[in-house]
């Protein structure tokens, strides 16, 4: 068995964090010197066409010696999110007509942003 997988079976204590598609695992692991650390675990279920799904995982660790900074940094980055847009979600995913939510609020007189595509072609650039 590898290293990595011995490490892995040491959990200590565990909470699960469920929200909507993604699932937080946060675990409390022991090293071989049964000093303790942290990982946080996403999976995110992704659903197939045919009704089959898999998960992805993205995992970090964290250890002690980080967990001050760690968590000064996490706190100053959820207060800034939250102060400057509020708890409410904000996104086309959570709001089905958030498109039409949006330009309905421009003023009469705005004009919709320009985007470009590759049709928009000017013969005088050739």
């Amino acid at each position: 068995m590898r290293e990595h997988d011995m490490l892995e079976k040491d959990e200590i204590f565990s909470k699960v964090l469920r929200a909507g598609r993604r699932t937080y695992f946060f675990d409390v692991r022991a090293t071989k010197a049964e000093d303790y650390y942290i990982t946080i675990t996403e999976s995110k279920k992704f659903t197939e066409e045919d009704g089959s799904f898999h998960f992805k995982k993205h995992k970090i660790y964290l250890y002690k010696e980080d967990f001050t900074a760690f968590k000064e940094i996490l706190e100053e980055m959820t207060s800034f999110v939250l102060n400057n847009k509020g708890e409410e979600v904000i996104s086309e995913r959570h709001q089905k007509d958030f498109k039409k939510e949006f330009y309905a609020e421009k003023s009469e007189g705005e004009e919709e942003p320009k985007t470009n595509s590759f049709t928009d072609i000017d013969f005088d650039d050739i």
